[in-house]
C-alpha cells in the first residue's frame, strides 16, 4: 500500500523528470510568464560537476563505466520555507536554478505548478516523441517470405 508521502514523492519525481528533460528555451519561456516569482536564497550552487554514466551490454549484461557527463545543480529555499533542488544535464546554471525554484513552488502548491509549467512541458515532450515516431515509421520496411510449392 502506498502512503501519501510516497505518492507525493513519486509525483514530485515525475515533475522533476519533466523539468530536467525540458528544452532550456521552453522552460525559460514558461518561467518568465510566472507572475509571482518567490524571493529565494541559494542553499547550494548553482554549480557544474561531472557524473559517471554507467551502461550495460545488451541492456542486461554486467554494468560498466561508459564515461562522464556534465551536470548542473542548484538548491534554493523560498521565503515560505520550502527547499527545492534542481539538476539537469549540461552546463546550464540558470536552468538548474529555475528548476530548483519551481521544485520549491511545487511543494507549496503542486496543482498550480503542474497546470502552468509541468503539463505544457510534458505536452511538448509528448509531441516531440510522436513526431520522432512518425518520422521513423515512414522509413519502416516490412519483409515477408514467399513459399514455393509444397516442399
Amino acid at each position: 500500500m502506498q502512503t501519501q508521502s510516497s505518492i507525493d514523492s513519486s509525483a514530485r519525481k515525475a515533475a522533476l523528470d519533466v523539468l530536467a528533460a525540458a528544452p532550456s528555451r521552453a522552460l525559460a519561456e514558461l518561467w518568465d510568464r510566472w507572475a509571482d516569482k518567490p524571493v529565494h536564497k541559494l542553499v547550494r550552487g548553482p554549480e557544474t560537476g561531472l557524473v559517471m554514466v554507467r551502461g550495460r551490454a545488451g541492456g542486461g549484461g554486467a554494468p560498466f563505466n561508459l564515461g562522464e557527463a556534465s551536470v548542473s545543480r542548484a538548491s534554493v529555499r523560498i521565503v515560505s520555507g520550502e527547499v527545492g533542488h534542481g539538476y539537469c544535464l549540461g552546463r546550464d546554471l540558470a536552468k538548474a536554478e529555475a528548476i530548483a525554484v519551481i521544485d520549491a513552488l511545487w511543494q507549496r502548491d503542486a496543482a498550480v505548478v503542474e497546470a502552468e509549467i509541468i503539463e505544457p512541458l510534458r505536452a511538448l515532450a509528448n509531441g516531440a516523441d510522436q513526431q520522432r515516431r512518425n518520422e521513423s515509421a515512414a522509413t519502416r520496411v516490412d519483409f515477408f517470405t514467399m513459399v514455393r510449392g509444397d516442399n
